[in-house]
């Protein structure tokens, strides 16, 4: 992702995606260059009244951005629907707003990870759907043991950096016995976020806890961390792919946004 052009964000008219839409404007701010596509999943034939209602919001919606804003009506499930649009009109960035499992059983939650785990090649944004003032000046990579195979999903987290000079603290949760930090899978990630990530890159925390998902909480909280990244598919061969469950645990409780590299 050289340039973010064009931001997906999956629109049902609920609070939830209006959370997502109204971070979406802040993420833009006065970059009249980025677009924003709401995409509509609906099983009706019918679409009259969904085309008059986005209608009203692109109108609502001036005086708070003065970009491009569009919208495109899929049948279909949600994440092949979505899949479909993404490849279809080369989408940058997905922004897709979520809820705890106490909101909704879960079903928003799985939505959104399902997508960040099948989509290829674009990053997608979790909003917690919460009041929160707008910041993205620390962002916590949370990373295992395993060795950064693809350097390229660094570039959408360089991107973001740069855009609002944010510094990378890479994070590690000490959850089992062993020796962090000085494996040959470290020095490379080491190595490998020092020249990707530029100034950016912060520092690499080791902290202990038996609960990845409570270690990484307490440390958003203790640090100021406005954006949790994490990368799904970065697993050692042979692995069951337990990131995808981090992701979705992250998901569901974090109460900053989560970006989920591919």
């Amino acid at each position: 992702m050289n340039k973010i052009k064009t931001i997906l964000v999956p629109y049902d008219f609920s609070p939830i995606s209006k959370r997502a839409l109204d971070y979406t404007f802040d993420f833009i701010g006065i970059d009249k260059d980025i677009k924003i596509l709401l995409a509509h999943i609906t099983h009706e034939d019918n679409t009259t009244s969904i085309e008059a209602a986005f209608q009203n919001v692109k109108e609502n919606c001036k005086s708070t951005f003065r970009g491009a804003m569009e919208w495109v009506i899929r049948k279909g499930s949600l994440t092949e629907a979505l899949l479909e649009i993404q490849k279809d009109e080369t989408i940058d960035l997905i922004v897709m707003g979520t809820s705890g499992e106490d909101d909704n059983p879960g079903s928003v939650v799985n939505n959104t990870v399902d997508l960040a785990l099948e989509i290829d090649d674009c990053p997608v944004l979790a909003i917690p759907n919460h009041e929160m003032e707008f910041s993205i000046k620390k962002i916590a990579l949370v990373l295992g043991k395993e060795k950064i195979e693809d350097r390229s999903v660094l570039e959408t987290l360089l991107r973001i950096s740069r855009r609002f000079n944010a510094k990378v603290v890479v994070l590690t949760i000490q959850n089992e016995e062993g020796i962090y930090g000085y494996s040959e899978s470290d020095e490379s990630n080491e190595n490998l976020l020092e020249y990707y990530l530029e100034d950016f890159y912060s520092h690499h925390a080791f902290i202990e806890n038996l609960d990845i998902v409570e270690g990484v909480a307490n440390y958003v909280a203790r640090n100021d961390i406005d954006m949790i990244a994490v990368l799904p598919r970065n697993h050692a061969e042979g692995d069951n792919r337990s990131e995808g469950l981090l992701t979705k645990e992250l998901t569901m409780n974090s109460v900053v946004p989560v970006l989920a590299i591919d």
